[in-house]
């Protein structure tokens, strides 16, 4: 099962919460990179592709939520 088919499985709350996990881990490896102490580079793209794709799945739910209402 690929990645995003995983975080459609997810209800709101959980990609809510794994977005939060996801951009503390962005800061940090910012940070790291910043001081040179940043061991897996590919590590950096990998999360800020994550997090493109859970905010996609939240604007496609409101999205669908909102042409039902």
């Amino acid at each position: 099962m690929s990645k995003i088919e995983d975080l459609r499985q997810k209800s709101d709350d959980q990609l809510d919460e794994e977005l939060t996990t996801l951009k503390r881990e962005q800061f940090n490896l910012r940070f790291q990179a910043a001081t040179n102490q940043l061991e897996a580079p590919a590590r950096i793209r990998e999360v800020r592709r994550t997090i493109a794709k859970i905010k996609t799945l939240q604007t496609e739910r409101a999205r669908a939520a909102e042409a039902k209402a």
